[in-house]
């Protein structure tokens, strides 16, 4: 069984399905994991990141591996562990960036499902999960938030971590990735058109995943 997640920063996708995934027992794959992963080594090595060409090439050096942790998942770059470095609002900035390129896109997205198929039973979310990656997935979910509540997410957990940072600055960056993510050409943010729609921004975690959770059972009950 394949389950898909998409929707934009801060709506609770990636909690959500990290829960799902270690209550059913499947696979967890974040994809943006691995935009954010080709980003960093994007940053390292000084290339701009709109250059297509550059980062095409650079990708071509580059290995990345997706190991299950207590969190969810460990990112491996090239062998080393990047799952906390590429989590910055900066690293998050330039994901967006290149995956507006197609060849970039393609690369990752047949990554992306090979490491599908062979887990089987698969959580997997990000932002055309549903619509690309697997069009003819079991299950789709869409989450949505308002832009206020996902900054305030956001920036209650920068502060839990320590990182000084303005909830205004948060807000920007994430209208700004919102635009960069809908208008890109290839694969835009939107729901797939048989996707559920969940609307996060009143609710709890706890009232999220319960609801989600039901849907699945009600849909493994209904189809034997």
């Amino acid at each position: 069984m394949i389950i898909t997640i998409d929707g934009p920063a801060g709506s609770g996708k990636s909690t959500i399905a990290k829960m799902l995934a270690k209550e059913l027992g499947f696979t967890y794959i974040d994809t943006g994991a691995m935009y954010r992963a080709v980003a960093l080594m994007v940053k390292r090595e000084g290339i701009d990141p709109d250059n297509a060409n550059a980062v095409v090439e650079l990708m071509k050096k580059i290995q990345i591996d997706l190991k299950p942790a207590e969190n969810g998942v460990q990112v491996f770059l090239n062998g080393e562990d990047v799952s906390r470095e590429i989590r910055t609002e900066e690293i998050g900035k330039i994901a967006s960036k290149i995956a507006r390129h197609s060849e970039v896109r393609k690369i990752l997205v047949q990554m992306q499902r090979e490491l599908g198929l062979r887990a089987k039973n698969v959580v997997i979310e990000g932002r055309d999960t549903g619509t690309v990656i697997f069009p003819d997935a079991d299950i789709k979910f869409f989450f949505t938030a308002s832009p206020e509540v996902r900054a305030e997410r956001r920036y209650k957990e920068l502060k839990e971590k320590g990182l000084n940072i303005s909830y205004e600055e948060i807000l920007k960056e994430i209208k700004e990735r919102d635009h960069l993510d809908e208008t890109r050409k290839d694969s835009p943010l939107r729901p797939a058109e048989d996707a559920i729609i969940i609307d996060t921004t009143d609710k709890s975690l706890s009232d999220v995943f319960q609801n989600v959770l039901k849907i699945i059972k009600d849909r493994l009950k209904n189809s034997g």
